[in-house]
């Protein structure tokens, strides 16, 4: 079998962060918060890394990061445009409808099928999974002989941000595997309790232990055609109301969430003792690049990476 897949979501633009954060130089060496994963992959035994970007950030991201990794990881682009894969009248309507906002990870992910001919791990470009998550999944795609769905989640508590409130995926569990993910967008901590803020102002208190999502997973190619129906339908919805629509995003959270209710999939719940952290906001960077320097102090990363 041919060793995993890694597919980084690196399209986005971090508009809570202020800019392009996927390319923020984070180490001493110009490194970027993504070559952490793709390093801490290649040694876990991924054997090709797909970056998933936007035409016009093409040149930056291969000065900035390609060109550091050399010849020493085996990678592709694929690319996620305002108009890939949209039927040109729903695209045009959203376009006269002022729709600025990407199509969502779902979409990210489609964009890069071509590319997945193995069992993958998708993830984002602007978090760090730490060394273990790579290592249970890894050893989890190759090994299994089952369905290959899987996550490595995370303790909430350790992936908020004092500078403001995040979304997250908060998952139901039972016996190793993920019954739910239920997408919340303004959780927070303050005066010492975690809660989440709903669109109509209700309160959901929430324990520090909850297990969320913060886009690990692991799938088998056969996955993608699940995700293409299911983009599918989202964008007949979209067509339906674009001005009620015109700012929703089709998120794999959610896709995984009906896969499991429709019991397309099962999906094994991977924990890994692992720490999570990234950069919501500009502000978070202080904080990622003092643990940075601290690991590859430990001896954990060299310096330079590559």
């Amino acid at each position: 079998m041919k060793g995993p897949i890694l597919v980084v979501l690196a399209a986005g633009m971090g508009s809570r962060y202020g800019g392009l954060k996927q390319m923020d130089k984070i180490g001493k060496n110009g490194e970027v918060l993504l070559d952490y994963s793709v390093f801490d992959a290649v040694k876990a035994g991924y054997e090709k890394i797909v970056f998933i970007i936007r035409h016009d950030i093409e040149k930056d991201f291969c000065d900035i990061v390609l060109s550091r990794m050399g010849k020493k990881v085996n990678c592709e682009l694929a690319f996620q445009d305002p108009d890939s894969l949209i039927p040109p009248d729903i695209f045009n309507a959203a376009k006269a409808a002022g729709r600025t906002k990407p199509w969502g990870t779902g979409h990210a992910l489609l964009c890069a099928a071509d590319k997945i001919d193995a069992p993958f791990t998708v993830l984002n470009a602007d978090d760090f999974y730490g060394r273990e998550a790579f290592a249970v999944m890894g050893k989890y795609l190759l090994e299994t002989k089952e369905d290959k769905s899987s996550i490595v989640p995370y303790r909430l508590e350790k992936t908020l941000s004092p500078m403001g409130t995040v979304a997250r995926g908060v998952c139901e569990t039972e016996n190793g595997f993920l019954l739910s993910v239920d997408e919340l967008t303004a959780i927070e901590k303050k005066d010492g309790k975690i809660f989440n803020t709903a669109p109509d102002g209700s309160i959901r208190e929430l324990t520090a232990e909850t297990p969320v999502s913060m886009n690990f997973w692991g799938f088998s190619p056969d996955i993608l055609p699940h995700f293409k129906k299911y983009f599918e339908t989202y964008l007949e919805t979209f067509a339906a109301d674009i001005p009620g629509q015109i700012k929703s995003e089709c998120f794999i959270p959610k896709a995984v969430d009906y896969f499991i209710k429709q019991e397309i999939i099962k999906v094994k719940v991977l924990p890994a003792d692992s720490d999570w952290f990234g950069v919501t906001y500009k502000e978070d960077r202080e904080a990622a690049v003092k643990k940075l320097e601290e690991m590859t102090k430990a001896g954990i990363y060299p310096s330079p990476l590559w």
